[in-house]
């Protein structure tokens, strides 16, 4: 090989090289570009998917209104009934509670009734959290007795069953009407005895 054959050979390759690296910096463009692209296509199906959970919660806490304000006026006697309660906290925190109803004079009770579509223990928690809130919450209502009522549309046994054991009332559907499924010798909680 001659020299000026050597020097032509080593000339293509820093060319080719060259090319190469101009393709692979385009080539890495591309990719952090449908990066970018494919992350903001996820971070929106998320919020449309947030968006149909929210809807859905809406639908069951509409489903549950009627059947609810129908067992809390008939069976406890509540006078007011609110539903889509949103409360600030001391804290500036907000909190929604899908029904709160009271009854002001002999009866003097307030109920806190948490609507899930499928109940899982963090519903639990919530209702119990929102209960034992309730005189921070609201002390305009804190010389009142406090109930909680769990009203689910799917639930399974284990859950229906801590529910009831934490004191708390718990309301399924049936024939989409909300009714209360306690025991007998059911003994609720009162969360805010007087």
């Amino acid at each position: 090989m001659t020299d000026q054959e050597l020097k032509d050979l080593v000339a293509s390759l820093a060319i080719n090289h060259q090319k190469m690296a101009e393709e692979s910096a385009l080539s890495r463009k591309e990719v952090d570009r449908a990066i970018k692209e494919t992350d903001k296509a996820i971070k929106e199906l998320g919020k449309q998917i947030g968006g149909i959970a929210n809807k859905f919660g809406s639908f069951t806490e509409g489903l549950a209104l009627p059947s609810m304000t129908k067992i809390l006026s008939e069976k406890f006697g509540m006078t007011t009934i609110n539903p889509s309660v949103r409360v600030r906290d001391k804290n500036g925190n907000e909190q929604e509670i899908d029904v709160l109803a009271y009854a002001n004079g002999e009866i003097n009770t307030a109920i806190i009734v948490e609507v899930k579509s499928h109940l899982r223990e963090e519903g639990i928690e919530q209702l119990l959290k929102q209960c034992r809130d309730f005189r921070v919450l609201f002390p305009e209502l804190a010389d009142k007795k406090l109930y909680g009522i769990l009203a689910a549309v799917d639930a399974n046994q284990q859950l229906q069953q801590k529910v009831l054991a934490q004191g708390l009332y718990f309301a399924k559907i049936h024939d989409e009407q909300f009714s209360l499924c306690v025991p007998k010798d059911f003994k609720p909680f009162c969360f805010n005895p007087r």
